[in-house]
This record gives structure tokens, C-alpha cells and sequence, in this order.
């Protein structure tokens, strides 16, 4: 990682250096781990397992699926990966009542109300079907990035690293932030041996409230998320073509369509057959155009061709129908899928 001074007309390259200790770090991803750009509920700390360990920092994602954090602490590259993979065979067998006493421990209330409180749902009835492993550091030396690499592609396990450098500054301190592999790839190798292979289709929540409406999004030929980073990137996924099915929690799935191009900006978006912008239209949501001069908190827009849709009250759903706590997700329950291309008539459109 390099990183450069604008001084002048100049660049000025910034002197590296390890932190001074890694306890800051550790620190720092206790008291909030969006540091390491993903979202994740530190349910505990220094978490002692059953084999005499200490697991650093232990946390849930949002499908409640546990992720264990080890930072290397100078320890050979052999020594940390294998602590690792040690407290991996204790965490999957960790089940709901095991998480909540940590949580518990940690946070003074259950996994229900901290899972509830950072990621603004319910909790999956399923916790812990599967698990990831992060090493962070303040530097990565080739030897660990050889094992890492070993693993994830050659056994598809998944375990990251993430590494943090320090940067003198004239205003001080910078730190910054690399991942070895994206996460996101990292957990679909590891989880696509034990998947139905993914359908093609996508699944997107819709969401209500002030920001943004169904009646909108089928008048308008649009999906949206925004008010945060965490939920409009997911939007980023769907690419021109992409097949999706939406979903509204609590009542089914409303509409099936086609992407016509990839997220925007709310205040970009023209929608089709129209010559102003969707902020100027007629719309049900109350306060779209919240924060829209950031477009990091800003509502985005993914353009959709709308195949066949139904108001909420006619959403369709069955006992048992996939929903996912994601904003998008690939969809690969097969009892759902076959559901779906019944009743919005998909069948014949992806193959």
C-alpha cells in the first residue's frame, strides 16, 4: 500500500510504518468493525474456547453466520494460520444458546436485541451453518499470504486477510486499509461446494418507509437502497441484464424484471417514457431525495424492465419461501425458484 502527499504540483510519498502495538487495532475493530468494510456484530472478545485458546474478536455477519478475527501479533505465519483453523473446529459447533451467553458476556444483551439493534431486522432462525475466518495485521508478509492462498484456492476454505498500514502525515496518523482477496469472493468459493448452484436469478429486498415505495418502484421501473454505504452497495451487484425477483418482508415477492443498466444516483435517474428526473415526478415515498448531495448516504436507483409485478397485497409467497436479510443475494432455493417462474410466468426467460 502507497500513498501520496498532494503538495503543490508535487507528490509527496508518505513514510509506512507498523503500529506501534496491535492492541490499538484491536481496539480500534472492538469498538467498531466497519473498519474492515463489512458488516459484522462483535458478539466477543478474547473469547476462550474449549482447547485453552483465545479467540480475539468473534462476531456475527448478517446471515448470523459466525466470524472469527485473530490479529497476528507477531506470531509466525505457521502459528497464527494454524490458531486459526484451531479455533474454527470449536466455533462450528457453537450453537444459538452458545452465541448468546458470549454476547451476553460481552455486549449485556442477547444476540436477538445486538443483531437486532446493528443490522435492523430479526434474526435468521438458522445461526452459525457456516463460518469465516479473517487474519489481521499490521503488515503481511509473503509466507502468510502464500498459506492464505493456498487454502482459499486450492480447498476453498474461507479464510481473508486483512492488513492495516500506518502513514506519517504533517496532520499526523493515517491508516489504511487492504484486503488480500475481496470478501465477498472469498465467501462464495468457500460456500459454493454446498449450495445449489446458483439459478441465475437474484433476490432484492424491498424496503418501505420514508425513503423509498413500491408503487414507486413499479410506476417508475426501479429498485432502490440508500441512506448509508452498507445499503446501496449491494445495488452495485446487479450488472445490465441481471434477472431479479423482489422481495417485501413480511408479504412475498412482488415483482420479477430485467436490469436495464447498473445503480445511479436517485438524483441521475430519467426514468423511462419520461423527460424529468425521478425527484421531480409524482412520488408516494415522502423524503426520497434525502442526503441526495451525498452519494455516500443518497438513495440509489437500479433501473428495472419490469416483467410482471403485483401491488403488496397481492405479493406471493408460500410457507417455507426463501427471504433473506441481504439487499441482494443470489437465489438458489430450488422450492422457491420453481414457485417463482409459476407464478410471475419466468420459466421461459432464463435458462
Amino acid at each position: 500500500m502507497n500513498l501520496w502527499h498532494v503538495k503543490g504540483a508535487e507528490l509527496v510519498e508518505l513514510r509506512s510504518k507498523p503500529l506501534d502495538t496491535e492492541e490499538r487495532l484491536e481496539n480500534w475493530l472492538a469498538n467498531d468493525p466497519s473498519l474492515l468494510g463489512i458488516d459484522i456484530l462483535v458478539i466477543g472478545r478474547q473469547v476462550v474456547t474449549d482447547h485453552g485458546g483465545r479467540i480475539d474478536l468473534l462476531g456475527l455477519d448478517r446471515d448470523a453466520n459466525c466470524v472469527i478475527i485473530e490479529l497476528k501479533r507477531r506470531r509466525t505465519p505457521r502459528d497464527v494460520v494454524a490458531q486459526l483453523l484451531d479455533y474454527a473446529s470449536w466455533v462450528q459447533d457453537l450453537g444459538f444458546d452458545d452465541l448468546d451467553v458470549i454476547c451476553q458476556g460481552f455486549r449485556h444483551k442477547g444476540i436477538v436485541d445486538a443483531y437486532s439493534e446493528l443490522f435492523e431486522d430479526s434474526l435468521p432462525d438458522t445461526v452459525n451453518s457456516e463460518h469465516s475466518l479473517f487474519l489481521v495485521a499490521s503488515e503481511l508478509d509473503d509466507s502468510s499470504e502464500r498459506i492464505i492462498e493456498y487454502l482459499t484456492e486450492t480447498h476453498d476454505v474461507g479464510i481473508n486477510a486483512v492488513f492495516f498500514t500506518c502513514f506519517d502525515t504533517p496532520a499526523g496518523e493515517v491508516v489504511g486499509r487492504a484486503w488480500l482477496h475481496d470478501p465477498e469472493d472469498v465467501t462464495e468459493r468457500a460456500t459454493s461446494k454446498k449450495r445449489t448452484p446458483w439459478s441465475g436469478y437474484w433476490f432484492v429486498n424491498v424496503g418501505e418507509g420514508r425513503h423509498r415505495n413500491w408503487d414507486d418502484n413499479r410506476r417508475y421501473n426501479f429498485l432502490g437502497a440508500g441512506q448509508g454505504a452498507k445499503y446501496s452497495k449491494p445495488l452495485k451487484k446487479l450488472n445490465r441484464a441481471a434477472m431479479v425477483f423482489a422481495y417485501m418482508k413480511g408479504r412475498g415477492y412482488v415483482g420479477f424484471g430485467r436490469v436495464v443498466s447498473e445503480a445511479i444516483p436517485i438524483s441521475d435517474y430519467v426514468p423511462n417514457g419520461h423527460s424529468r428526473r425521478l425527484l421531480e415526478l409524482d412520488l408516494e415515498a415522502p423524503n426520497p431525495d434525502d442526503n441526495v448531495n451525498d452519494q455516500e448516504r443518497c438513495e440509489w436507483v437500479v433501473p428495472v424492465n419490469w416483467i410482471k409485478t403485483f401491488t403488496r397485497d397481492e405479493a406471493r409467497t408460500f410457507k417455507g419461501v426463501f427471504a433473506n436479510q441481504n439487499i441482494v443475494c443470489k437465489l438458489r432455493h430450488l422450492p422457491t425458484i420453481e414457485f417463482l417462474e409459476r407464478e410471475f410466468e419466468a420459466e421461459t426467460l432464463v435458462g
